[in-house]
């Protein structure tokens, strides 16, 4: 493996850890804004600033593209979810990317634990779209088209991401564990894997796949989602 010295401490540094460390991976919270669960996987601290211990974090990460990978390759979904605002666009394109759905914004309750009300809601505005582009809504009163349109702009910004979502996901990768926790919850109801990149305020325990690691820099984020991505091909090869 191709390795960099660090010109401040001289010490070698494997290429992945390299590039978790470039994305700001390292970074957690304070000390008083620790999990408990997170103990194991503290390096240090600077300034007041909790360190992830890299090492375990690319063990860990390796795990989790791998259990990805396996998934993938046995024809499964993975559903992408984020919706603090450091993360939604790249998730979503991560998603978009691999023709797999996603939930970028505001969780939906019941998405997995009543999935059937929410396929009748997607039914709703496949039908509501597809007339609209047959021009069958042109019967209708002009105040009529624009409140189907609304509807349907209501609809798109809820559901528009999992329209291709036929059935209860095989796991999801959530941005955050702690603020997606409705969506961690259904999942453990539903026997749904979680893999969720989850920083140093975050239960480790609730979720199967953890990446211990910074889930509020951007550059993490997107390195982290990068990785998922790169399984989630290794996969489908």
């Amino acid at each position: 493996m191709a390795a960099k010295t660090d010109t401040k401490t001289g010490v070698k540094m494997p290429k992945n850890i390299e590039e978790m460390f470039t994305a700001g991976a390292h970074f957690g919270f304070s000390r008083a804004r620790r999990h408990p669960s997170f103990k194991n996987y503290i390096f240090g601290v600077k300034n007041e600033t909790e360190i992830v211990d890299l090492e375990k974090t690319e063990a860990l990460l390796k795990k989790a593209m791998d259990f990805v990978t396996a998934l993938v390759k046995e024809k499964k979904t993975v559903l992408f979810v984020a919706s603090k605002s450091e993360a939604k666009e790249i998730v979503k394109r991560a998603a978009e990317s691999l023709n797999l759905p996603y939930v970028a914004g505001r969780w939906i309750g019941g998405t997995l634990t009543n999935f059937d009300q929410i396929k009748r809601r997607v039914a709703r505005l496949e039908d509501l779209i597809s007339k609209r582009e047959k021009g069958e809504l042109g019967k209708y009163t002009k105040k009529e088209r624009l409140m189907f349109d609304r509807e349907i702009e209501n609809l798109l910004k809820f559901f528009g991401g999992i329209r291709n979502l036929t059935k209860i996901p095989d796991a999801i990768f959530i941005v955050d564990p702690k603020r997606e926790y409705i969506a961690v919850e259904e999942a453990k109801k539903q026997g749904v894997p979680v893999i969720a990149l989850a920083s140093t305020d975050c239960d480790l325990k609730v979720v199967q796949y953890p990446i211990p690691a910074n889930d509020a820099a951007r550059s993490s984020i997107e390195y982290f989602t990068g990785k998922i991505v790169e399984a989630i091909k290794g996969g489908n090869l």
